[in-house]
């Protein structure tokens, strides 16, 4: 008796169902791998990642086939060349803020002494120092170093003129502007004219026993005579015509912050 075989035949499953799965699998993949290794928001990264997305999904090329966005390791930094001007740039301005740095404690330091010098010798009336963000400005009141519609130094006033030059001896590069001021009340007389020639006169005859130091260098000196038009307060009482009758000697600042540099005030109400 004759047996018959049977032979079980597997059935072939249709598997082309794991093709788009797998695909699926790998896409979920590569955006858990890219978005843990973004530590910081990076557009160039977002660029790569969108670009990424669109050519899997609308060529069908998988996302780890992308060699921009796989061999990119999480802690990997991007090396940026910097353009020679613009470090250049960075170094001037480091220079610079090093230099206004210098000489703000340069100010500050004679700013000191100049104080000092005052409170010492009980010329706390007369005498005023004021360092802002363009100059350091010693005013002097005119009573303190001239007679009334002179321009004749006094012989103590001298000492104080000597004082401050041994003082500006230390700083010996920055511009000095001698300035002299008025009040608003007419002069004319055979030696003065007019306000303008007195204000003038007084400036000069100051910045000569400044520069009777050798050690200041005269041209970095300038005397201006401004007569009675710009006065600190109104000439309406004695008080004030005495605080705009006055001499102002600047240590002009060599490095400015043009943002915020003062502008020269405005001249008061009479």
């Amino acid at each position: 008796m004759s047996r018959k075989h049977k032979h079980d035949h597997e059935e072939h499953i249709d598997e082309s169902w794991l093709i788009p799965y797998a695909d699926l699998l790998t896409l979920l993949l590569a955006t858990f791998i890219v978005l843990y290794s973004m530590s910081s928001v990076d557009v160039r990264k977002f660029e790569e990642l969108s670009q990424a997305f669109n050519i899997a999904l609308n060529s069908g090329v998988g996302v780890l086939d992308n060699p921009s966005i796989t061999e990119r390791g999480p802690k990997q930094e991007e090396i940026i060349v910097e353009n020679p001007e613009d470090k250049k740039k960075k170094e001037e301005e480091a220079r610079r803020q090093e230099l206004m740095k210098k000489e703000q404690e340069d100010l500050e330091k004679l700013k000191k002494s100049l104080d000092t010098y005052i409170k010492k010798n009980g010329l706390m009336t007369d005498l005023e120092t004021k360092l802002n963000q363009s100059q350091l400005m010693i005013t002097i009141s005119d009573n303190a170093l001239f007679a009334s519609g002179s321009a004749v130094l006094r012989d103590d006033s001298k000492d104080l003129a000597s004082a401050i030059s041994k003082m500006l001896q230390q700083y010996p590069e920055y511009e000095i502007i001698v300035s002299g001021h008025t009040d608003n009340e007419p002069i004319s007389t055979r030696e003065f004219k007019s306000n303008w020639d007195l204000s003038s006169s007084r400036a000069i005859r100051f910045m000569d026993v400044l520069l009777q130091n050798t050690g200041l260098k005269p041209e970095r000196f300038s005397a201006i005579g401004y007569g009675e038009y710009r006065p600190v307060t109104a000439n309406t009482s004695v008080e004030g015509r005495a605080k705009n009758r006055r001499v102002e000697v600047s240590i002009i600042r060599k490095y400015i912050d043009p943002d915020s540099a003062e502008q020269i005030p405005a001249t008061p109400k009479q």
